[in-house]
């Protein structure tokens, strides 16, 4: 069977990789997709390529693939196999695959775990105990820790036989502990090299412990209040610590991009009534039910804007060219309520709104609504006098554009903070009642205004 010239071009990276997987700047989000559409075309080759992968690369790898792949990862290895690929990653991320592997087959996930060395399989254990939300499901649990009555000399030399092992990978920090292993600071390995080694962390930090106080974050926090800490303080790192002050873990910038990363796809899937979990398992009936639970209410709420056109039928009927202008009035409404919902749940997501102060992006909002609604109303009025010759037209669809931007722009902000108040996502059902709201106030609006003003 002929291989096409794309194929071909991913079949080449993936070569180019093997040859020396140790020194290459191809990422495991490259090899992913390359093994991805290697397997549109030919599942076996893509079995092939996995067998080849050396398993302190696959287990990256693996975390990039979807459900569907992944299932041909842990049907082509033997659990013991599988058990040496997890073993290579960081807890963090061990853990993830652990339980992306139970979602398919708990059995096989058993098994592989159960191959584990003691201490992986306790880390692993550990983490899983933790909500999918809070901070401790995030961090790793290797890091660099030493005692403040500890010699810096001694601990240095720790720290090399921990590198020599790969125990520590992407470590720039030593964590000081105190009694019951209690977090007291953070030093930086550029301020540590200016330390006097022979004395003990004790003695270095008497005179400058308030530059090294920890800024730190509590394992069963919320990992989105974890984010927003980490944009506020612009950090790399922070340490975990328990609800004694015990320090636990750490949680790196890269987790926190991988964290702001799915809640940005979820929020656009939300605003948009898609299922990001149905969508990204790439399963047909999942995500057609999912689409459509959310197409019935659309569909409820426009038999709504129907019954209000339906009471005005006998003023469509007098003015033909209402029904002309009348789909007008709803999208503009629609499309700015748009704007503001969007704006504002995505300052919502980012804490840039807090509850106590919306008043003030209300504000914000229903001004520029209105200030775009007294611009384009001059404009359809205008379009619509020159088009229908008759002024009283262009002025009842003039005042109507005014009413339905002015509730686009209080709806698109209020609809948002209510749901978020409620403790509810304000991206999940925001759109579906923003368009009811722009839709009948749309309608009942210009076709009310036209009754009172054309006909009455």
């Amino acid at each position: 069977m002929p291989i096409d010239k794309e194929i071909e071009s991913y079949i080449n990276l993936l070569e180019g990789f093997l040859e020396d997987p140790a020194h290459t700047n191809i990422s495991a989000t490259e090899i992913a997709k390359a093994l991805k559409q290697i397997h549109k075309s030919d599942e076996t080759l893509f079995n092939a390529y996995l067998q080849k992968i050396p398993n302190e690369y696959l287990g990256d790898i693996a975390l990039e693939l979807p459900e569907k792949h992944l299932k041909n990862v842990i049907n082509e290895l033997p659990h013991h196999e599988m058990a040496e690929v997890i073993g290579e990653l960081d807890s963090d991320d061990a853990t993830d695959l652990i339980q992306d592997i139970e979602d398919i087959d708990q059995e096989k996930a058993d098994a592989i775990l159960s191959s584990l060395d003691e201490e992986d399989q306790e880390e692993i254990k550990k983490l899983k105990r933790y909500d999918e939300n809070q901070a401790g499901a995030y961090m790793q649990t290797e890091l660099f820790s030493a005692s403040y009555d500890e010699v810096i000399q001694d601990s240095i030399a720790r720290l090399k036989e921990h590198k020599k092992d790969d125990r520590l990978i992407d470590t720039h920090n030593v964590f000081i502990v105190g009694t019951f292993g209690k977090l007291m600071f953070t030093i930086p390995f550029q301020d540590l090299i200016t330390f006097d080694f022979s004395k003990t962390y004790k003695e270095m930090l008497l005179e400058q412990e308030e530059d090294y106080k920890s800024q730190y974050v509590k394992d069963d926090e919320d990992i989105d209040d974890v984010a927003q800490f980490f944009k506020e303080h612009d950090l790399s790192v922070a340490p975990v610590v328990n609800y004694h002050g015990e320090l636990v873990g750490r949680i790196t910038s890269d987790d926190i991009y991988d964290v702001l990363q799915e809640s940005a796809t979820e929020q656009i899937y939300n605003l948009a009534g898609v299922d990001d979990e149905a969508e990204e398992e790439e399963n047909f009936f999942e995500a057609g039910k999912k689409r459509g639970s959310w197409l019935l209410l659309n569909l409820i709420t426009a038999i709504l804007a129907s019954f209000v056109i339906q009471y005005f039928d006998e003023t469509i009927q007098t003015f033909v060219a209402l029904a002309v202008l009348m789909p007008i009035v709803a999208s503009m409404g629609g499309n700015a309520g748009t704007q503001t919902l969007t704006v504002t749940v995505r300052r919502l997501a980012l804490g840039d709104i807090e509850l106590e102060n919306a008043k003030e992006t209300i504000k914000k909002e229903v001004s520029l609504a209105l200030a775009n609604g007294a611009i384009f109303a001059v404009i359809l009025g205008l379009v619509a006098y020159v088009w229908f010759g008759i002024p009283m037209l262009g002025v009842v669809i003039a005042l109507s554009m005014v009413v339905n931007l002015f509730a686009a722009g209080l709806f698109g902000a209020v609809v948002p903070l209510v749901l978020k108040r409620a403790n509810i996502d304000p991206a999940v059902g925001s759109t579906v009642i923003l368009t009811t709201v722009t839709d009948v106030v749309g309608f009942f609006s210009f076709l009310g205004l036209a009754k009172w003003l054309l006909i009455a």
